[in-house]
């Protein structure tokens, strides 16, 4: 990983800036504070003998690691000071099959602790780059994921952090390792270097380092490898048929068997107890349902279709409970436990503050429009019950990710003070299919760009939204996005732009970025000495002339993954052009805005900049 420059934070700007209108007015009960106000506990997975979960907790400006009782119960703090980190990016803590340490990752290293508290102690002195604990049947050994320059390979230490042994050669990106039940076999995900939208299923020997592709297709990404408990079969999802679906690997027979065809994304697969039975998440439309497969009938079970977003569905060792995490656009991340004999649902967890329960909080509406080349493009779309006149255009980082009906309290917050926000899942998402996320693939910044350009048109339709006053922001692919729709636009839709951490320059940012950055452009866009026209054609540092708009520009300064310095070079050219923008930057921030003090001057700003020029 590129280490970040720590620079002193920046604030600046060029022509007037906004103010705070003497007229502004706090929407009901809500505030900035109660905004960041959700203490959210995720990432869990139950302990061996189903008596407890450990998870963490994002609160008080850290995600430090807890345990509790899956009956209930106050949670219990194990580790202090572990820095706040964005719930994508977080490798899941880890039981040992005996129950007697948890392993979780902490700035790039693997520490072990055991759930009744202690020390935790670091057990890759070896490595400055591990991740992805996952332990042996023994309790006594660890896998985990090494980076060495683009490469990924797995090692395997012991609790005492001794110098690890090799299991797979420098060869690609290996992930996701899972031990065989008889601790002979390694099963793991690779992709290669030559074809990065390839990702093959990999078994490896422990005793003789003897690899062999299980499944292998060019262009096709086997993902999530599993086990059953009997060691005799691998499940694993593949997107072989657009959409990722189960599929299921026989060792002994070398046979291939597709299991689901449900025509959506499948993903969080686990194997029940018994063998008998798999279950999963169902992305349908944004919508992320909990599903169950049955082997013994070949049957597809919805277990629970409540829209909103269930994730990490995980068994209890009676076969008779899972565990999960859900939140919604009206409700707050908690972690759930579920009777599948009598669908009883307990929840365990508790993150939302009683003011909640007396604001009227808004369910988004499914929708669809037309883009500028006829495509369809799906959407969720928020209404006011008082609107002010104005809309919001709200894309997407990514790109390959995707707008859910997930809680997201700062749409909350702007459609309480009437303004209607459109989050378009442009091309390039994920949850349609294969063909709809690799549309945008050499095109970035244009057919993206328009996509969002159409989501003005069809949001400045609606009778109450003045289109004359559209805003557009996003985050990182959103941000860059939000450049685009401004730079790109000869009809000039939005009256303003907010970007937070975006791209500007595609080529500076692929000279620059860390290696995930560098691989979603070179898998997405092609080497630049192959494709560097269209690296210049998705740059809106090129057409900064044209920005007609005033422009708001966040970044944090360790970010490694965006580099600060796109922002930089927006800046500077925007000042060369006399353009109006306002520009803040945070020192202790990386690729997201995770502290309080900062989180509240990043609303405060936001807030007072789209007020000042959308009302």
């Amino acid at each position: 990983m590129q280490v970040p420059q720590h620079n002193p934070s920046k604030e600046d700007n060029n022509g007037w800036p906004s103010f705070t209108r003497p007229d502004h007015k706090t929407p009901g009960s809500w505030s900035h504070e109660l905004i960041i106000s959700i203490n959210r506990p995720r990432t869990h997975v139950p302990s061996p003998n189903g008596a407890q979960i450990a998870f963490f907790w994002d609160r008080d400006d850290r995600s430090d690691l807890y345990v509790m009782p899956t009956t209930g119960g106050w949670p219990q703090q194990l580790t202090f000071g572990r820095p706040p980190l964005p719930y994508w990016f977080d490798d899941p803590p880890q039981w040992s099959p005996d129950g007697h340490w948890i392993a979780y990752t902490h700035n790039s290293q693997i520490w072990i602790i055991p759930p009744s508290g202690g020390q935790p102690r670091s057990i890759t002195p070896f490595s400055t780059a591990a991740g992805s604990p996952r332990w042996m049947p023994d309790s006594k050994y660890l896998l985990l994921t090494h980076d060495e320059g683009e490469y990924t390979n797995l090692l395997m230490t012991d609790l005492k952090g001794s110098w690890p042994k090799v299991i797979t050669p420098l060869v690609g990106r290996d992930q996701s390792p899972q031990p065989s039940p008889d601790r002979k076999f390694v099963v793991f995900a690779r992709r290669p270097l030559d074809d990065l939208d390839r990702m093959d299923i990999i078994l490896t020997d422990l005793d003789d380092s003897y690899h062999k592709t299980l499944v292998g297709l060019p262009g096709v990404e086997n993902l999530s490898p599993q086990w059953s408990p009997d060691g005799k079969q691998i499940a694993y999802i593949s997107n072989r048929t657009n959409y990722f679906e189960i599929f299921l690997y026989d060792l002994e027979s070398g046979n291939e068997q597709q299991l689901t065809n449900a025509g959506f994304d499948l993903a969080d697969i686990a194997w029940s107890p018994d063998g008998t039975k798999l279950i999963f998440t169902v992305n349908r439309s944004g919508a992320f349902h909990l599903g169950m497969f049955s082997l013994a009938d070949f049957s597809f079970i919805n277990l629970n279709t409540r829209n909103g977003f269930h994730a990490r569905p995980r068994w209890l060792p009676d076969g008779k409970s899972i565990t999960f995490e859900y939140d919604d656009p009206t409700q707050p991340a908690d972690i759930y436990k579920i009777n599948l004999e009598t669908s009883q649902i307990g929840q365990l967890t508790f993150s939302t503050p009683p003011i909640f329960d007396h604001l009227s909080l808004c369910v988004p509406k499914n929708v669809s429009y037309t883009s500028l080349d006829g495509l369809e493009i799906p959407a969720f779309l928020y209404l006011p019950n008082q609107p002010n006149g104005a809309g919001i255009v709200y894309p997407h980082g990514g790109p390959t990710a995707q707008y859910a009906l997930e809680w997201d309290p700062w749409v909350q917050y702007m459609v309480a003070k009437g303004y209607a926000l459109l989050a378009p899942n442009f091309r390039g998402s994920t949850g349609y299919g294969r063909d709809f996320q690799r549309a945008n693939y050499g095109v970035w910044g244009v057919k993206d760009t328009e996509d969002c350009l159409a989501a003005a048109d069809f949001l400045g339709a609606i009778d109450y939204v003045n289109p004359e006053r559209m805003g557009i922001f996003g985050a990182s692919y959103g941000g860059y996005l939000a450049i685009c729709a401004l730079a790109f636009d000869p009809q000039q839709r939005f009256a303003c732009g907010v970007t937070k951490y975006g791209d500007c320059n595609l080529l500076t940012s692929w000279a620059e970025c860390d290696r995930s950055g560098h691989e979603d452009l070179y898998r997405m866009m092609g080497h630049p000495a192959d494709n560097l026209a269209a690296y210049r054609a998705g740059s809106p540092i090129w057409k900064v002339a044209d920005i007609q708009s005033p422009l708001l520009i966040f970044h944090g300064l360790q970010d490694p993954y965006v580099p600060p310095n796109q922002s930089e070079e927006l800046v500077q050219a925007l000042k060369h052009a006399g353009k109006t923008f306002e520009y803040r930057t945070y020192p202790d921030e990386g690729h997201g805005i995770l502290l309080r003090r900062n989180q509240l001057d990043f609303y405060a700003r936001m807030e007072r900049f789209l007020d000042w020029y959308l009302l």
